[in-house]
């Protein structure tokens, strides 16, 4: 007999994925549970890890996310939905959005008691990604609210209290454009090729009809037109011996002297244009020629041909802009909770960052000054020679103390949990130790103002779409503590981060450019840039309607005209992604709790004497 587990979810584990097997119809599904996020690929399927406490709502999720994708592959229909899959990526998440929910909805219709089960799933996303705190459109994920809105018409249920805001966000918007096309949405549910054509109408409707692609049933049509036309094709049309110019009606002899007549006199115009335009030339004085207008500025120093389709939504914003006191206040105090057990660490790297400069400041003393500090070394002489003026002593200035670091810190979506906590308060700590040794900081932060592009996309389709758009996204650009600022009155700031609905997409090209402008204007002699970034730069609105390495590229030329003009050293540690292949001197940690050690040494690194060991810290490669 074997033994009896002494999990006590163990039973509650294996009745659900017994249950999940038979409401996915599918008896060879292997259902596991893992920390890893909840999917299903092929005949593997992952479920929330449920721990021993058995938790109510470590209970209600894993049913939740068990009847979602078990409901899923019970319903989902790969083959029409690989056919009718649109190309774009804002359209391919609508379309998988809608078909979600229209499996769910199949599930509550013929299983009524998997409704309330996904309910709590879709609650318990809704709150981890802060959709209740989301207070205008621009901030809401239209694909989200596109399958919130199916589920809620499908099955008549109201959506939970996150989901609803987000979907009424949008409600009027996606009534108003495609409402005819919804009314048809109870006929097509159980059909999923009719609900692929429904999904496509839909999104055509909302505006991204530009990224469907190829209709699949007109080249269906094509191909079958095509078919029936074969037999009555076999004959050569070149065996008939006729030629291709019999089949076209020959010019009458009135309109092809018409037609050269028409032709000579565009000829006896286009010269005289030219002889008129060649005297005005000739004519005209020297220096007096007209100018034309001047070509536009680029908007970027470091790629002429960058593009941005509009700035005109962009904001550079003080943290306290972004929330009231009494949040800031609150936020800071859910950071520092969250990481209370990591202070102690970084409270001590920080002190022997401060050590470690402080033995470097060269303590010297310049003597016989007629003021300064009294040098008590020679007050004998003054005693045994009263006659004898006093002699005053002065510290040299410290090697760093004409210095100024900036900290910018990637504040996109990927970082959201530990991540941005951890970024957050190594800022923090690291803008007081700095601060301690003369060494002022500045903490940025960048991300965009809304998800999947923002009012400048807006323009743009109202604009008719225009090739080629550049950067479509609204840029916010954070200021969470200015250089010249005492770390005492931006304590509270840099909490913003822990703020649901704050972290978006990254840009970091222009946020990388905007950084560089600010320090190249301080008087500092010495100007030290480190960026904190967990992955390339992705918005989905640009890359969408641009080549796929426009912003990477981007990134690249600031990356290279900042190394190439030297006024400011630039450093990068990037989280779990290799940033060594764009930034020169640069290291990737892969846990995000060796952020503190990484940022410290870093810095302590750049002030190191030896330019060998200078060099060894920052991931220089030397030769020999």
């Amino acid at each position: 007999m074997s033994k009896p587990s002494d999990n006590p979810a163990d039973p509650f584990k294996k009745a659900l994925a017994e249950a999940t097997k038979v409401m996915a119809d599918d008896s060879e599904l292997n259902v596991q549970y893992s920390v890893d996020p909840s999917g299903k690929s092929g005949d593997q399927m992952r479920l929330p890890q449920v721990s021993r406490r058995l938790s109510r709502d470590e209970v209600l999720l894993a049913r939740g996310t068990a009847d979602a994708l078990a409901l899923h592959h019970r319903y989902h229909d790969a083959s029409t939905y690989g056919k009718y899959q649109p190309d774009g990526q804002m359209a391919r998440e609508l379309f998988e959005s809608m078909e979600t929910a229209r499996c769910e909805a199949m599930g509550a219709r013929d299983m009524p008691g998997t409704a309330g089960n996904i309910d709590h799933k879709i609650a318990a996303e809704a709150r981890r990604l802060g959709f209740e705190g989301i207070k205008d459109r621009a901030s809401a994920p239209l694909p989200a609210a596109a399958g919130y809105l199916i589920r809620h018409l499908a099955t008549g249920r109201p959506m939970p209290a996150g989901a609803e805001n987000v979907m009424e966000l949008w409600r009027s918007f996606m009534e108003e454009r495609a409402g005819d096309t919804l009314e048809n949405l109870g006929d097509t549910l159980a059909d999923p090729q009719a609900f692929a054509r429904f999904a496509r109408r839909m999104i055509e409707d909302l505006g991204y009809g530009d990224q469907l692609g190829d209709d699949p049933d007109a080249e269906d049509e094509e191909a079958q037109d095509d078919a029936e036309e074969a037999p009555d094709d076999e004959q050569d049309p070149d065996s008939t011996g006729q030629d291709d110019s019999e089949d076209q009606p020959e010019a009458s002899p009135e309109q092809s002297q018409e037609d050269q007549q028409d032709s000579s006199e565009a000829e006896v115009s286009a010269d005289d244009m030219a002889d008129q335009e060649a005297s005005e030339e000739a004519e005209m004085p020297e220096g007096e020629a007209p100018q034309e207008p001047p070509a536009p500025a680029p908007v970027s120093d470091a790629d002429p041909n960058y593009v941005i389709y509009s700035d005109a939504y962009d904001e550079e914003i003080a943290a306290e802009d972004l929330a009231d006191p009494a949040e800031l206040e609150r936020l800071r105090a859910y950071l520092d909770q969250q990481l209370d057990p990591l202070k102690g660490a970084v409270g001590r790297l920080a002190n022997k960052l401060q050590r470690r400069l402080q033995a470097q400041q060269n303590r010297s003393w310049e003597f016989d000054k007629e003021e300064g500090v009294l040098d008590a070394g020679r007050l004998a002489r003054v005693v045994a020679n009263p006659t004898t003026p006093l002699s005053f002593k002065v510290e040299k200035d410290m090697e760093f103390r004409d210095t100024v670091v900036t900290l910018l810190i990637d504040n996109s979506g990927s970082m959201r949990g530990r991540p941005i906590s951890i970024a957050a308060i190594c800022a923090d700590v690291l803008a007081r130790t700095l601060e301690r040794c003369s060494v002022k900081v500045e903490i940025l932060g960048f991300t965009t103002r809304a998800w999947k592009g923002g009012q400048a996309r807006e323009k743009w389709l109202a604009d008719g779409r225009p090739q080629q758009p550049g950067r479509l996204n609204d840029l916010r650009h954070i200021i969470y503590k200015q250089a010249d600022a005492p770390w005492r009155r931006s304590r509270d700031n840099l909490g913003l981060m822990m703020k649901e609905g704050l972290l978006k997409e990254n840009i970091d090209g222009e946020a990388l450019e905007w950084a560089h402008r600010r320090m190249v204007g301080r008087r500092e002699a010495r100007r030290i840039l480190m960026v904190i970034s967990d992955g390339a730069p992705v918005d989905d609105s640009t890359l969408s309607v641009n080549p796929a390495n426009f912003l990477e590229k981007h990134l690249r030329d600031v990356i290279a005209m900042i190394e190439k003009r030297k006024a400011v050293e630039l450093i990068a540690i990037g989280i779990g992604h290799d940033v060594t292949r764009y930034y020169q001197r640069a290291v990737t940690i892969t846990d995000v709790d060796q952020l503190a050690g990484a940022m410290t040494e870093q810095l302590a690194s750049l002030f190191d004497n030896d330019p060998r060991a200078r060099a060894r810290m920052v991931g220089i490669r030397r030769a020999g």
